[in-house]
C-alpha cells in the first residue's frame, strides 16, 4: 500500500488499539532524557507526547509550502532541538496515556483529512529543509508523517514487550 494518507491512518490505528496496554500500564515512569537523546530511551509518556505535536506540526508545516511561491523551494522544518518540539514534549508527558491517545485520535483525523486533500501537484511541490535540504511534500509526508508515526508504532511495541510480565 503506497498511498500515504491510507498507510497514516493505518498507522494512527495500530497505535490507538495499543490503548489497553498503554493504559493498564500506568503509572508510566518519565524518561530523565527527552530532549535531543535518543528518542529509544523514551517512554510511552514520551512517545504519545510527541506523536500528539508532530501530528499537529508536520501537516502546518508543509501547508506552508503549498501556500508559497510554488517556483521555489519554500523554507518549512525544524530541527530536533527546537525549543517547541521539546517544550511540547516536556508538557504533554506529565498526562495519562488515555488522555495523550485521545488527543492523537482528534489531530490524526485531521493530519489524514490533509494528506487525502492533496493533489498529484500538491505533493510535487518543493520546500527547503534545515537539514534535509531541498524535497517534495510527499517525500516531507513519508519521512516526518508515515513513515515517522509507524516508527514510532514499533517503538511503542517494543517498549510494551519490554515491560510486559514474564
Amino acid at each position: 500500500m503506497n498511498d500515504p494518507a491510507s498507510r497514516l491512518r493505518d498507522a494512527g490505528t495500530a497505535l490507538l488499539a495499543l490503548r489497553g496496554a498503554l493504559v493498564a500500564g500506568e503509572p508510566w515512569p518519565l524518561s530523565a532524557a527527552y530532549g535531543t537523546e535518543p528518542e529509544a530511551d523514551w517512554g510511552p509518556r514520551e512517545v504519545l507526547a510527541h506523536v500528539a505535536e508532530m501530528l499537529v506540526y508536520w501537516p502546518r508545516e508543509l501547508r506552508g509550502v503549498l501556500t508559497g511561491d510554488a517556483a521555489t523551494a519554500v523554507p518549512f522544518g525544524r530541527i530536533s532541538t527546537d525549543p517547541a518540539r521539546i517544550d511540547g514534549i516536556a508538557v504533554g508527558r506529565q498526562r495519562p496515556a488515555g488522555v495523550l491517545l485521545d488527543e492523537i485520535e482528534t489531530v490524526l483525523a485531521s493530519a489524514i483529512a490533509f494528506v487525502g486533500g492533496l493533489s498529484p501537484a500538491d505533493l510535487e511541490r518543493r520546500g527547503e529543509h534545515p537539514t534535509r535540504g531541498e524535497i517534495t511534500v510527499e517525500s516531507g509526508i513519508e519521512q516526518f508523517l508515515t513513515g515517522h508515526l509507524e516508527g514510532h508504532v514499533d517503538q511503542m511495541r517494543e517498549v510494551l514487550a519490554r515491560s510486559a510480565p514474564s
